[in-house]
């Protein structure tokens, strides 16, 4: 038997760095370690420190510390920047890969968000 997802409409938002989500209240700046400054972590995509942050993402091919970090229902996610992040039907917030997300979803007007 096949099954076709609901239309169902999401807001998200495109990550690139610390403090892009909307909803992360990002306000001052800190030094993780005498390099780049860096807002502080956000609410909703936390700031990637590890030990590995020096070590290359397999999904992305970037530095790990140019990455974030999210709580998501299934358990933690690493965000890579250009990942989106989607708000869900409850309030969840969820990582998705560009490409994911662009056969997946596409933008709607005001009046369909509705």
């Amino acid at each position: 038997m096949q099954y076709r997802k609901r239309p169902v409409v999401v807001d998200a938002t495109q990550w690139f760095t610390n403090g892009d989500h909307p909803e992360d209240g990002c306000i001052s700046t800190f030094d993780p370690e005498g390099g780049d400054l860096f807002l502080s972590e956000g609410k909703i995509v936390r700031y990637y420190r590890t030990s590995d942050g020096e070590r290359i993402c397999e999904q992305c091919g970037k530095v790990m510390r140019y990455h974030g970090w999210i709580d998501t229902l299934e358990g933690c996610h690493i965000v890579c920047p250009g990942d989106w992040v989607i708000t869900g039907v409850k309030g969840e917030h969820y990582p998705c890969k560009r490409d994911i997300f662009e056969a997946t979803y596409e933008p709607v007007s005001p009046q369909d968000a509705g």
